[in-house]
């Protein structure tokens, strides 16, 4: 079979991309089959993503679960402590006053002279103008460590140059921001939604897998941000404050559409092959009952493997080549929850079950807010609203999870805000989750088309970690109530903000 395919490419192809293409879905069908030992819900689903996506096989005692954002910060804390070669952290903005986290990085190169420290943040974000400006608290870190420190600061290029100067700051990250969550040392990495704030460590709540001793996941999450880094700005540290130097003379950073989308393209690509023709031990085989695949979702380079992804998963149990007489349901959470229209097509569409969790609008991390983002949180409920229009004329609104209805819950806990997202599948409603999506991604239209995420897929046959993603769901729960956005009026000048810059919530 694999001598036949051979034949094909070279008759009607000559490029070298359609012979790996088709030497690495065979090879990668033939381990997926034989090693996998998955629930029969996901097992052709985890094959079949295998062909598309990187992966890297886990041992479920590897990965550990956390819960609260005070634990974040403490893992944070020890995974910095324990850095020896590289520290990489990728956020959105790291907050002004963390002086913690900041006097924790520097301590960490002053014992460590070769260690190297790798930030990634979005610019927008982190040079907000003002005394408080982000940017300003890693002036030290690049004075201290000169050589050591590598500052890349992402800039969306759907703001043009022009726009550039006609909106204000804040405003401006409206068209897009990165996103992505990652924060690792040496073969350690945590992915994560929270960024680098002091509400994040105390009152925000999200979620926080932490995966140790994994060195070909942390090489991913450190190779993924040492290629975006090559079309973002550098920060410099000058007597005057801090300096951006755009060092790649053949493209402007407001064009770099065409190259970030080849260069992403072909880090998967290389990925996808390499993660293929690894080998691995007979005892670490049998010892990998987690497979974890990561997911680049980055609209504006037209690079769409996530929603790739949950269209495989959805067409899979829609299916049903599984076979059983379960029906399988899904969790399903976000902060700002606004599904994209394909997002929300292939739920109403699906005959699973999904129980669904949004902030309230107290939780919502725009709530008091001043201006026009103070009406962010009644935004989110005009689209909570129009969803589950569509839910009930799809005949599929329920108010408790089953087999079969969507129900939507929002959570509330009194001096918290909620940061949350992510998906669980469980085989059948009184079964532990087999599968879930974490990462940056909201599962919105932003996070489909402006914002630039990395999010993963985790499968697994451990019975042990299905308990504690169970725990996980219970957990969110706790503090979610029954939808109560029907009896919330939306203002008409919301309403109107929200059909002019809908898709950037």
């Amino acid at each position: 079979m694999l001598a036949a395919a051979y034949i094909n490419v070279c008759r009607y192809s000559s490029t070298r991309r359609a012979l790996l293409k088709c030497f690495t879905v065979s090879k990668c069908a033939r381990n997926f089959s034989t090693t996998c030992k998955f629930d029969p819900t996901i097992r052709e689903f985890v094959s079949r993503l295998a062909q598309k996506q990187p992966s890297f096989k886990v041992a479920s005692k590897d990965v550990h679960v956390l819960s609260q954002p005070s634990e974040f910060y403490t893992n944070l804390l020890n995974i910095i402590r324990r850095a020896r070669r590289r520290i990489f952290l990728s956020s959105l903005y790291i907050g002004f006053s963390e002086t913690e986290l900041i006097n924790a990085l520097d301590d960490a190169l002053q014992r460590n002279p070769g260690l190297h420290l790798y930030l990634n943040l979005d610019y927008n974000r982190s040079t907000r103008p003002g005394p408080s400006s982000p940017i300003l608290s890693l002036l030290p870190l690049l004075r201290n460590h000169e050589h050591r420190v590598h500052i890349s600061l992402f800039r969306s290029p759907k703001l043009s140059a022009t726009m550039a100067k006609i909106v204000p700051p804040r405003f401006n990250e409206g068209w897009g921001t990165w996103h992505a969550k990652i924060y690792g040392s040496d073969d350690e990495v945590m992915i994560s939604g929270a960024n680098l704030n002091k509400a994040y460590f105390s009152n925000r709540q999200d979620r926080y897998l932490h995966f140790s001793a994994q060195s070909a996941l942390a090489d991913y999450c450190f190779s993924f941000l040492q290629t975006v880094s090559g079309f973002s700005y550098r920060v410099l540290a000058t007597s005057d404050g801090p300096a951006l130097h755009w060092e790649d003379t053949s493209v402007l950073p407001w064009q770099i559409q065409s190259k970030a989308e080849h260069v992403l393209s072909q880090f998967q690509m290389k990925q996808l092959s390499s993660s293929v023709s690894s080998t691995s031990s007979e005892e670490q085989a049998n010892s990998s009952d987690v497979v974890i695949f990561p997911v680049i979702q980055a609209g504006q380079f037209n690079i769409r493997e996530e929603e790739r992804t949950l269209s495989m998963l959805f067409d899979h149990l829609a299916s049903r080549e599984y076979c059983l007489d379960q029906e399988p349901v899904m969790n399903l959470t976000s902060g700002y929850f606004g599904l994209s229209k394909e997002y929300q097509d292939l739920i109403l569409k699906s005959n699973v079950g999904c129980s669904i969790i949004a902030a309230s609008p107290k939780a919502n991390g725009f709530y008091g807010s001043g201006g026009l983002s103070g009406l962010i949180p009644e935004g989110y409920t005009l689209l909570e609203k129009r969803f589950m229009s569509a839910v009930r004329a799809a005949s599929r609104p329920s108010n408790i999870p089953d087999d079969h209805n969507i129900s939507l819950k929002e959570w509330e806990r009194d001096g918290w805000t909620y940061h949350a997202k992510g998906i669980w599948l469980s085989p059948s409603v009184d079964s532990l989750p087999v599968l879930t999506l974490f990462g940056s991604t909201n599962l919105n239209s932003r996070s489909a088309n402006l914002d630039t995420e990395l999010s993963f897929v985790m499968a697994t046959s451990s019975d042990d970690l299905r308990q504690k993603l169970q725990e996980e769901i219970q957990g969110l729960h706790r503090w979610a109530v029954p939808w109560r956005g029907g009896e919330r009026k939306v203002r008409w000048r919301t309403k109107a903000i929200v059909a002019l810059v809908g898709g950037m919530l």
